[in-house]
C-alpha cells in the first residue's frame, strides 16, 4: 500500500519565485507583457485548484518522477517540508504555468485531487 503524505503549504510564494516566472514568460511574451504579468502575480490573492484541472488547464504533459527536480518537490514533501505556490497565467486557451511546474508534478505524483495553493491572473 502506498504511502500517504501531507503536502504542506507555505502561505505565499516566496520571493524567488516571481523572477522565476519573469524569466519564463519573457520567454513567450515581450518584457513589457512579461513584466506586467508578474507585477499582477504580485498582487493577486491567493487561490486553490486540484492538480489534476491544473495540468488538463496547461495542456502539458506530467513529468515522471525520476526528473530530479521532480524528485527534489517529492523528497520536500516526503520530508514535511514546505511547497510554495504556484504561479498562473490565463491565456486565450489554456493556463501557463510560470512557476511551480515541477511542484505540480511532485504534488500529482501523491495525489491528483490535492489542492494546490496559487496566484492567477
Amino acid at each position: 500500500m502506498k504511502k500517504k503524505f501531507e503536502i504542506k503549504w507555505l502561505g505565499g510564494p516566496e520571493e524567488h519565485d516571481y523572477p522565476a516566472a519573469l524569466s519564463y514568460l519573457l520567454l513567450l511574451y515581450d518584457e513589457k507583457t512579461a513584466r506586467a504579468f508578474v507585477d499582477k502575480l504580485k498582487r493577486a490573492a491567493m487561490a486553490e485548484f486540484k492538480s489534476k484541472d491544473i495540468f488538463r488547464a496547461s495542456g502539458l504533459s506530467l513529468l515522471g518522477t525520476s526528473n530530479s527536480h521532480v524528485v527534489k518537490d517529492r523528497g520536500k514533501i516526503e520530508a514535511g517540508g514546505k511547497l510554495s505556490p504556484l504561479l498562473l497565467v490565463r491565456t486565450n486557451e489554456k493556463v501557463l504555468i510560470a512557476d511551480g511546474y515541477h511542484r505540480l508534478c511532485a504534488v500529482y505524483s501523491f495525489d491528483e485531487d490535492a489542492l494546490i495553493p496559487c496566484k492567477i491572473v
